[in-house]
C-alpha cells in the first residue's frame, strides 16, 4: 500500500442517524479536525453550533457543509479562553436549537517550539489557557446546561499522543493535553450520576494546518511518517468518525476513557534503541 493511501471515507449513503435530532457544539470548527467532526455530525443528523476564532470566512465553509448536509448551522465568534464569549457561544446555541446535547472541544493551538529555560511566562500562560482552561469553560458551561435539562449529553474532548509522548520544545503543548486527559477522567467520576459520558480522543499526526509543512511538501511528510509504523499520516476524516461514534447512543457505556489514533506511533517510542 503506498504510504500515503488512507482508507475509503464513509459515503454520506452509508450514514445511520445516529445522531439524529441532536445539538452540537465544535470549538475550533472553521478548520481541521473541528470542521470534520461537524461534517460528520451534520451527516449523522446532528444541527451544529460551530465555534470559531477569528477566521469567519473559513467557519462560513464548515457551515456550507453542514447545511449540504442537509441539517442547520450557525456560526458564533468565541475566544473559548473568555467567560463571556463562552457564555455567549451557550446562549447562542440555547436561542437557535434549544440546550445541546453534544460538546466537542478541539480548539487549541500547537507546541511553539520554546524549551522551558528560554520560554517567557506569556508563551507558557497562553498554551495552558487556549489547550487546558477553554476546555474547561466550555465544559462547564455544558454540564450546567446539561443538569438543567435533567442531565444526559456527550463531551468529546481531542487532546494529543503528546498527553502521553513528551518532546523537546512542547513542555508547555504536553502539560496542557496532560492536563485535558485528567480533566476528562475526573468529569467521568463527577458526571456519571448525570450520564454525561465523557471521553477524550488522542490523535497523532493528522494532515491539518497544524502538520502544515508536511501537508505541503511531500518530502518532508515521507521523513515524518517513518517513525509510524502505519507508515502513513492520518486524515481529520478518521478522528471524525471515531468523534461521532463517543457522541452516539452505542457508546453510552464508554466514558473517562482516551482513545489513541495514530497509526501505531505512540507504540513505536523506543524501538531501535
Amino acid at each position: 500500500m503506498p504510504h500515503e493511501a488512507a482508507p475509503p471515507g464513509q459515503s454520506e449513503g452509508q450514514m445511520t442517524d445516529r445522531l439524529q435530532g441532536s445539538i452540537a457544539i465544535v470549538t475550533g470548527a472553521e478548520s481541521g479536525i473541528g470542521r470534520a467532526i461537524a461534517t460528520a455530525f451534520a451527516r449523522e443528523g446532528a444541527d451544529l453550533v460551530l465555534a470559531y476564532l477569528s477566521d469567519a470566512k473559513a467557519a462560513d465553509e464548515t457551515a456550507r457543509a453542514v447545511r449540504e448536509a442537509g441539517r442547520a448551522a450557525i456560526t458564533v465568534q468565541c475566544d473559548h479562553t473568555r467567560p463571556d464569549d463562552v457564555e455567549r457561544l451557550f446562549s447562542s446555541a440555547g436561542d437557535a436549537f434549544g440546550p445541546p446535547d453534544i460538546l466537542v472541544n478541539s480548539a487549541g493551538l500547537d507546541a511553539p517550539g520554546d524549551e522551558v529555560a528560554e520560554m517567557d511566562e506569556e508563551t507558557w500562560e497562553k498554551m495552558l489557557k487556549v489547550d487546558l482552561f477553554g476546555p474547561f469553560l466550555c465544559c462547564r458551561a455544558f454540564i450546567r446546561a446539561r443538569r438543567a435539562e435533567g442531565g444526559g449529553g456527550r463531551i468529546v474532548n481531542i487532546s494529543s499522543v503528546h498527553e502521553e509522548i513528551p518532546r523537546i520544545g512542547s513542555a508547555a503543548y504536553d502539560a496542557a493535553k496532560g492536563g485535558l486527559r485528567n480533566l476528562t477522567r475526573t468529569l467521568c467520576l463527577e458526571l456519571a450520576p448525570d450520564r454525561i459520558a465523557v471521553n477524550n480522543i488522542a490523535p497523532g499526526m493528522i494532515l491539518t494546518a497544524m502538520n502544515q509543512e508536511a501537508m505541503d511538501d511531500a518530502e518532508a511528510r515521507e521523513k515524518q511518517v517513518r517513525n509510524i509504523p502505519w507508515r502513513r499520516a492520518g486524515q481529520p476524516e478518521e478522528v471524525a468518525h471515531l468523534a461521532v461514534y463517543l457522541a452516539s447512543p452505542e457508546a453510552d457505556y464508554v466514558t473517562g476513557q482516551t482513545f489513541t489514533i495514530d497509526g501505531g506511533l505512540s507504540l513505536n517510542v523506543g524501538q531501535g534503541a
